[in-house]
């Protein structure tokens, strides 16, 4: 089934392709703009603009709260009869060291609050949570694609290998613009979107 989209487009492939370059376009967009110093950070509230901000020229649902129960795979995300609570209670854990940022990041993906467009706009939100608490992000470049992919799967239950994965990849480049714009590009490799070069657009 194809998601209803702003773009009129009914062909997956299409979509998918379309989807990625204009996010991405918008992703870069954040940061030159420094619209990106408007995100509050590690809330609900700044993830939806997170979220709306790289998606609102694609989908309605762009930055709101999805009506839908999603899974991938056998996984299903929150429930909706819990997702608001859930949501509510993420907002409220704290998010002073690493460990308290990776585990409140485990939560949102675990929540998974919107109808598409979760894993890369959560990752946005991990990194600022990271730069302003930390002074540091994770370089995406550093952590394979099968190796994040399994930790998070396994996150649910245990957050420990993660938190390993992550750790070893952070650096104090914190406002690199390179260093950002490779980072989106490999968020979305790990969704399956490579087709576009998010600095060259």
């Amino acid at each position: 089934m194809i998601l209803e989209n702003k773009l009129n487009i009914t062909h997956q492939v299409d979509l998918a392709k379309a989807e990625e370059k204009i996010s991405k376009q918008k992703a870069k967009q954040l940061f030159d703009s420094g619209d990106i110093a408007k995100v509050e950070i590690g809330t609900f509230a700044g993830l939806s603009f997170i979220h709306a901000y790289l998606f609102e020229d694609i989908y309605d649902f762009a930055g709101l709260i999805r009506d839908v129960n999603i899974a991938k795979g056998n996984f299903r995300f929150a429930p909706l009869m819990y997702l608001e609570p859930s949501l509510k209670h993420i907002d409220a854990m704290p998010q002073g060291s690493f460990d308290e940022i990776i585990e409140k990041y485990v939560e949102m993906n675990i929540a998974h609050p919107f109808r598409e467009g979760n894993g890369r706009a959560i990752r946005i939100w991990l990194d600022l949570m990271l730069k302003k608490e930390i002074k540091q992000v994770v370089d995406w470049n550093l952590v394979d694609k099968d190796d994040y992919l399994s930790a998070m799967q396994r996150s649910v239950v245990k957050d420990i290998e993660i938190k390993v994965l992550l750790k070893s990849a952070l650096t104090d480049q914190i406002d690199d613009r390179a260093l950002f714009m490779k980072g989106i590009d490999v968020s979305y490799y790990y969704e399956g979107y490579s087709e576009f070069k998010t600095e060259e657009l």
